[in-house]
């Protein structure tokens, strides 16, 4: 069985000129923002969620932004992440002063497979990382009934 493989052979795949090659990576690349500016502001927030028996952790990468631009609300097991930025960056190159500014919102909500207690539910934000922890409902609890 081949599964798929392909040989490789130097004199064939050298001598081929095929000036489009590579496109098809360099579309992919493109569309997932890999030739945007590394100053500019990230495109979506990036979650890990992970759940223990007390209730969920969650984490966010949200670079460059202050702790008091994001906002964090629960509604039963939804929770909804947003924030507004505003970067400006400044050079000054002999006679030319250049100006680049990035501003928007971003916005994420995600559904948890659990309500949460919102009393009980703490925000941290160290180091461009949002930490949650969001202990699960005391009435959320699955209890196993008997057929008698």
């Amino acid at each position: 069985m081949a599964f798929g493989l392909t040989r490789f052979d130097p004199i064939r795949d050298i001598a081929r000129f095929d000036p489009f090659i590579n496109f098809d990576d360099l579309m992919r690349d493109f569309a997932a923002g890999r030739w945007r500016n590394a100053d500019a502001a990230p495109a979506y927030i990036r979650i890990d969620v992970s759940e223990n028996e007390q209730g969920f952790e969650v984490s966010a990468d949200l670079p460059g932004l202050r702790k008091e631009d994001i906002k964090v609300s629960i509604d039963g097991n939804v929770v909804s992440l947003a924030t507004e930025f505003k970067q400006e960056k400044s050079e000054k190159d002999d006679n030319c002063l250049c100006r680049e500014r990035v501003s928007g919102q971003l916005s994420r909500s995600f559904t948890l497979p659990q309500d949460v207690d919102e009393a009980k539910a703490q925000a941290r934000y160290d180091n461009g990382v949002l930490h949650l922890s969001l202990p699960k409902k005391a009435n959320g609890v699955q209890h196993t009934l008997t057929v008698q």
